[in-house]
């Protein structure tokens, strides 16, 4: 079983990212009138909450001590 090991890798590498990097996030606001549309485009930036990151970090040294004890 070398797939749980790679999977707590995975988990622990996305866990740590989720700290550090933001995720873009986009909305579009407008109106449309006739064939005329008015609108506004916001672009935004937020961390996920850290509790996402928590879990994922946790899942993933779960998984590579359930794979060290099988190998």
């Amino acid at each position: 079983m070398k797939g749980i090991p790679l999977i707590g890798v995975v988990l622990l590498m996305l866990g740590l990212l989720a700290f550090v990097v933001p995720v873009p996030h986009s909305e579009n606001h407008g109106v449309k009138i006739g064939d005329t549309k008015i609108g506004v485009q916001t672009e935004t930036s937020e961390k996920l909450p850290p509790a996402v990151g928590i879990v994922l970090v946790a899942g993933g040294v779960l998984a590579l001590v359930l794979g060290s004890r099988k190998g």
